[in-house]
């Protein structure tokens, strides 16, 4: 079983600033990680692989050349090979051009049974890459899935609460699962894998390896999404108001209310 595991390289939250001025989010002085959902997704394809025999894991992520940084992380946390999608062209892309793009590379790759990612990435909190590339590719996919089982030529998938239901799916391979954070608890690297991953050769695709990709159609050219301003929202105060075992005087508040806003 090929698994590929698709991985974004994403600043740390706690770090990043914002530059009002200009709109933009300020990812120069924010220090990198591998995106946590992928991280529970990565941590789901090891798990997969130790329960089953003849698995093996590819770590695939799209970024500027110091990506290389997180996928020698997928490597030292289990996987097994790791491919950079790097080009300037891909710069400024959007989820759609995004898509597109790690399509075309699946497709160079070939060989794939399942592709598991992770639902969101906490940059863009989006949740449409994953849905985007199954549907470029053509194949089956599920969401919110905590729960991995391998079949024969088969994947069956348990998806979390959807209207106070749980969903047991199953998908006939090549198919792609989006994961939560509930699918698996990552763990630390060994000293051993970390210094492994320092020796191990990182395949590198830019645009003119791939199939079908232009400019046009690639980066901000390609996307019919545009940002055109990030804003911090400020902190909204509201009055506040505690009634306790009084009705009467709950009831005389929210008409009150009422009536000075004109709705009674």
């Amino acid at each position: 079983m090929e698994i590929l595991v698709l991985i974004k390289e994403v600043p740390d939250m706690a770090t990043v600033k914002f530059d009002s001025e200009k709109g933009v989010v300020n990812r120069a002085g924010a220090d990198a990680e591998i995106n946590p959902f992928d991280e529970n997704a990565l941590k789901a394809a090891v798990d997969l692989k130790r329960a089953y025999e003849d698995v093996e894991i590819t770590a695939v992520t799209m970024g500027p050349p110091r990506s290389e940084k997180s996928l020698r992380m997928a490597f030292a946390k289990g996987a097994d090979k790791m491919v950079l999608l790097t080009d300037r062209e891909f710069g400024g892309s959007d989820t759609y051009a995004t898509a597109r793009i790690l399509s075309a590379a699946i497709r160079h790759i070939k060989d794939y049974d399942l592709i598991i990612c992770g639902e969101k990435s906490v940059d863009g909190d989006t949740a449409q890459v994953g849905a985007e590339v199954a549907e470029f590719l053509g194949i089956p996919h599920s969401y919110y899935v905590d729960s991995i089982r391998l079949e024969e030529g088969k994947v069956r998938v348990s998806v979390e609460n959807i209207s106070g239901r749980r969903q047991d799916r199953v998908m006939t391979c090549p198919c792609l699962v989006s994961v939560t954070k509930n699918v698996s608890r990552p763990e630390l690297p060994t000293v051993k894998r970390k210094l492994l991953s320092l020796e191990q050769d990182v395949e590198i695709l830019s645009i003119g390896d791939l199939d079908d990709l232009t400019p046009e159609n690639t980066g901000f050219a390609g996307s019919p999404t545009k940002v055109s301003k990030v804003v911090v929202p400020g902190i909204i105060t509201r009055d506040t108001h505690i009634f306790r075992e009084d009705t009467e005087g709950f009831a005389a508040k929210i008409e009150e209310v009422l009536s000075e806003k004109g709705l009674v």
